[in-house]
């Protein structure tokens, strides 16, 4: 992306929109916006701190996976200075991000990292067709601890 194109500063300026809308919807539990997001064919790697989550491929597989894992959990998600590259109708954005989990048994995870993502632009929408998550801390407390 070039700062003197303003094709590609429009582009930039709707996928920080898209997102966060992605964020909201997670934090708001709104599956059916958080899908609408996604490519049919969407990867997410999450497998990154030694979750145990194997990569998912497809939509309904990473919605429910996602949906799954944070059942029972308030959440917050930021995300901020992305570096973004566009080419045409696809983009890659690398996001710097912030999660704080809380589940209702008391379990509590703070984590750090980035969202490496490509993105697909479908329609005159953008799409996310694969994040790769990756933890520079994550600061995880259970009861008793």
């Amino acid at each position: 992306m070039t700062t003197t194109d303003p094709a590609s500063l429009v582009a930039a300026h709707e996928l920080s929109q898209a997102k966060a809308r992605y964020c909201l919807a997670l934090d708001t539990k709104d599956w059916e916006g958080f899908a609408g997001l996604l490519c049919a064919e969407a990867e997410f790697d999450v497998s990154d701190g030694g979750t145990g989550v194997a990569p998912i491929v497809g939509r309904e597989a990473v919605v429910e996976m996602i949906r799954t894992s944070l059942s029972g959990a308030r959440t917050a998600h930021q995300v901020h200075t992305p570096l973004i590259e566009i080419d045409g109708d696809t983009a890659t954005v690398v996001w710097a991000m912030h999660d704080r989990v809380l589940w209702d048994n008391g379990t509590s995870l703070s984590g750090y990292g980035h969202y490496h993502e490509r993105w697909i632009r479908r329609d005159s929408a953008w799409q996310l067709a694969a994040l790769r998550l990756t933890r520079l801390i994550v600061e995880l407390s259970r009861p008793g601890d």
